[in-house]
């Protein structure tokens, strides 16, 4: 699991040790981690680091030093360094030990076309500008050399601690940042580098321990493959198909009756014991046509006996299916609410209800519920913030998915997980992403146990660990070619064959 914390948790921790007269000490540690970073980088992109152009983008601060020092080292092994200050003043003994090693210095201010040449000749670009308490974006001069970087075709960029201009506490991205392949991050994980525009912009995260003492709570968590395999019920030898676990799907109409098909197929490779099906007779007929194992009825909620309940997507205006969804929400169940139905949720839900909207749906809701000013565009610069607001506001755990699928409980616990492709934006592939998360909540032993209650948070990493499951399908799938979310059940079997077995990586910081 990769525990993440915001700057400002990073700073305090870092603060005794300056105080202590250990920054020298802290930036050698930071340097030497990046310069490791960007040896691995060159000999994998160029096979030889003797001959390389490096340029570092040095601010004024810390964080600029660090470039520095990094350069520094990289000229030792015969890179040709090059170094555009992006400030009037830069790290003093940093500067003097990168011009000690042949550096040469150019200034921003004496113009960006002369530094965007520059970084565009070199093979690798290190960002140094901005450390974690930049915040708003970069302006000026370094405004319109990003410009140039995102415009053009860039070198490899690797970021110093984080890509200048996100916010290391929120991931949210002011209106001119850098965007970089591979982030080298000191002291902790950030943040704003697993949420928001921050985790595109973050590229792959090489994580550098420079001993600071940090809080015993991260802010995000993202799990592991691991992680996720734990969460993974296996049937056990005296196991039977009831307890195993029965999802309840309501969901799908005569209007949209393919969701109700996506989201059966979903749970039931997932590993479920059974599906009760509650819904149209023709929706019924069109599943039992693909998915014959699933009980199908037109049955109400009540009286019909599950360990979880999925409802919501397809249901579109169909009146039965509203009534259904809202039933699931007050069975005290485990339930899934998805699409249409997240429309349906009022405060005082508890953290087992897990609401998954888009930023759209979570837009509408947090503007029914009070929120001012909201609007689809602000939620996707700030996710996390307006996750946990939705968490807080309902009382429900909250899966908002985006690049980065943000998991909110309202007792605070949070994850990110990132394993999806591009390909899974596709019509029909959050309905998957529900029946895999309904079949963790249906074969859930933990939750069951009413003599040890589950730990606060435990919905959101179950729903954190859906939205991985569903990633990594998608990247299996996308191995033939673009994703077809009606094949993805069979992905989503290979996948949990293979965490269960212990056969899937996504990588590690």
């Amino acid at each position: 699991m990769i525990s993440a914390y915001s700057g400002t948790a990073v700073r305090a921790a870092e603060k005794p040790l300056l105080d202590a007269g250990h920054g020298p000490a802290l930036m050698q540690r930071a340097a030497y981690g990046l310069y490791a970073a960007c040896v691995r980088e060159l000999l994998e992109t160029r096979g030889s680091l003797y001959g390389s152009r490096v340029t570092v983008l040095a601010g004024a601060g810390n964080n600029g030093g660090d470039a520095l020092y990094a350069a520094a080292r990289l000229a030792r092994r015969g890179a040709g360094i090059t170094a555009v200050l992006t400030a009037p003043a830069a790290h003093p003994e940093a500067l003097a030990e990168f011009r000690r090693q042949g550096g040469r210095v150019l200034a921003l201010s004496a113009g960006v076309p002369q530094a965007a040449a520059r970084c565009s000749a070199a093979d690798l670009l290190i960002d140094g500008i901005l450390g974690t308490g930049g915040r708003g974006g970069l302006r000026g001069d370094a405004a319109q050399l990003s410009q140039h970087l995102t415009s053009a075709r860039p070198p490899l960029i690797v970021a110093c601690d984080l890509p200048s201009g996100i916010d290391a506490d929120t991931g949210a991205a002011g209106a001119d940042y850098i965007p970089a392949d591979v982030t080298v991050t000191f002291g902790a994980v950030k943040t704003g580098l697993l949420a928001g525009p921050g985790a595109l912009a973050a590229g792959r995260i090489h994580y550098v321990d420079i001993g600071l003492e940090l809080p015993p709570e991260p802010d995000v968590r993202r799990l592991g493959t691991a992680d996720v395999a734990a969460l993974v019920s296996v049937p056990r030898k005296t196991d039977h198909k009831y307890s195993r676990g029965v999802l309840g799907i309501a969901a799908g109409s005569s209007t949209y009756p393919g969701a109700a098909v996506l989201a059966t197929g979903a749970a039931l490779a997932t590993g479920v014991g059974m599906v009760r099906y509650l819904g149209p007779e023709s929706v019924c007929r069109l599943i039992n046509s693909t998915h014959p194992e699933a009980v199908c009825a037109t049955a109400a909620v009540p009286g019909t006996h599950v360990q979880a309940w999925l409802a919501g997507p397809g249901a579109g205006a169909d009146e039965d299916q509203r009534r259904r969804a809202l039933d699931a929400m007050a069975s005290g169940l485990p339930v899934v609410v998805d699409a249409d139905a997240v429309g349906y949720a009022e405060p005082g839900l508890g953290p087992q209800v897990i609401l998954t909207p888009h930023a759209g749906e979570l837009t509408a809701l947090l503007a029914r519920l009070g929120a001012e000013d909201i609007t689809r565009d602000l939620v996707e610069a700030d996710p996390l913030r307006h996750a946990r607001r939705a968490a807080e506001l309902t009382g429900a755990t909250v899966l908002l998915k985006g690049w980065a699928t943000i998991t909110a409980a309202p007792s605070g616990e949070t994850y990110s997980q990132a394993e999806a492709t591009p390909w899974l934006a596709a019509a029909g592939s959050g309905d998957t992403l529900s029946g895999i998360l309904g079949a963790l909540l249906a074969t859930d032993r933990r939750g069951r146990d009413p003599e040890a209650p589950p730990p606060p948070g435990h919905y959101a990493a179950l729903a954190a660990a859906a939205a991985t499951i569903h990633g990594l399908a998608g990247r299996w799938a996308a191995k033939t070619g673009p994703v077809e979310p009606s094949a993805l059940p069979e992905s989503v079997r290979t996948v949990i064959r293979d965490l269960v077995s212990g056969k899937v990586a996504t990588g590690a910081v």
